[in-house]
């Protein structure tokens, strides 16, 4: 027998192994469904971290040194859709809305919080979402938040991720800390140029001031001029900075319209070392506001501190979910993460209020149980 005729003969194997494991698969299904009516009537949980030890632990007993990883990983899956399976038969019959009532979005007398001053990349993001709104601007994005929570503006917009730099960790923990719903999101093209008083030439150049992000952003460009660089709140205090102090050693990063708004002239434009790099900038709210035109869904969620919760997780989004992006970050002591994903997610309830899911007092516009949801318009 050749190698083509053996694979043939083992893959016929394999094929009745299969089929077994299916008849074997439904007979434990039929089971679960039994488990999850008696959890249904006593009110308990979907999971139970000692039991699946316990299982864990009697089957890696008996399988062989060589695949205790790979009987690990299996039966962690089978638990996996065991836990799935109870939850969809505890929770698709349940006549509770499933997501907090929206408001209708703010229709006049409208103002927006941004953070740092006229020509920040913060007022630009705002002009695209709400170009007719009354803008207040903000010292940190702490206040932005503030300002929001204590309805003193009906959105704020702040930084969430930039494409080369990635995410922006503050805006984050600020979204959990403050428990404001993400309603809108835009991107702003970072064109930083470098501006200067009038007159000002290369050579005249002393000293530079921008927001961390906007030298970062520009390192390159920079790594050609011996400068000071001086970091500043964001790009519009230097660009104010710079006209305030009113001579020609003092240069700042930031935007075109920043330069126009304090007098100042582009000495260069589009200074920035990746010509594509754009920043995403979310519009947050104290109430949610969706609708079916929403395209984007986020969620926050923790896991327990144990191999293959996460992964447990990730499993429900595996069939026909794509991930744009996963954050972790660091919570008193533990972690959690955060979801950002760009498909509808319609009939999945992904927790029950187990141990491995939950709830964190922050972020959403949709729940399902124990996860929290984004559901946003993109502009």
């Amino acid at each position: 027998m050749d190698n083509k005729e053996m694979i043939q003969k083992v893959r016929k194997d394999l094929d009745s192994l299969d089929d077994k494991l299916v008849q074997i698969m439904q007979e434990r299904m039929a089971l679960v469904d039994a488990i999850a009516e008696a959890k249904r009537a006593e009110n308990m949980p979907t999971a139970d971290e000692s039991r699946e030890e316990q299982i864990i632990k009697r089957v890696l007993d008996s399988a062989k040194d060589e695949y205790k990883g790979e009987t690990v990983t299996f039966i962690r899956t089978i638990l996996g859709l065991s836990k799935f399976r109870q939850r969809k038969l505890l929770f698709d019959n349940i006549e509770d809305p499933l997501l907090p009532p929206p408001r209708e979005p703010a229709a006049k007398d409208i103002t927006i919080a941004y953070q740092g001053l006229p020509g920040a990349w913060g007022e630009q993001a705002a002009l695209n979402l709400f170009p007719l709104a009354e803008r207040k601007n903000e010292r940190t994005f702490d206040d932005v938040f503030a300002a929001v929570k204590k309805q003193e503006a009906n959105y704020g917009i702040v930084p969430i991720e930039n494409s080369r730099t990635g995410a922006i960790g503050e805006t984050y923990d600020l979204l959990r800390k403050f428990g404001c719903y993400i309603v809108g999101q835009t991107q702003v093209r970072a064109a930083h140029c470098l501006m200067g008083m009038p007159g000002t030439k290369l050579s005249d150049i002393r000293e530079v001031f921008s927001h961390p992000e906007g030298l970062h952003q520009c390192a390159a460009y920079l790594k050609k001029h011996n400068w000071d660089l001086t970091e500043t709140r964001n790009t519009a205090v230097a660009a104010s900075l710079t006209a305030e102090k009113g001579e020609k050693r003092y240069a700042a990063i930031g935007s075109k319209r920043a330069a126009e708004l304090y007098g100042l002239e582009m000495i260069e434009g589009n200074i920035t070392d990746d010509h594509s790099n754009n920043t995403r900038f979310i519009a947050i709210a104290d109430k949610p506001e969706y609708n079916s035109s929403c395209n984007a869904v986020s969620i926050t969620f923790r896991t327990s501190h144990r191999s293959g919760a996460l992964c447990e997780v990730l499993f429900h989004f595996m069939a026909a979910i794509n991930l744009s992006r996963i954050e972790s970050r660091p919570m008193m002591g533990e972690k959690y993460c955060f979801l950002r994903i760009l498909r509808e997610i319609s009939m999945m309830k992904l927790c029950s209020g187990d141990s491995d899911m939950r709830p964190l007092p922050a972020v959403i516009l949709r729940s399902w149980v124990a996860i929290r949801v984004d559901r946003v318009k993109t502009v």
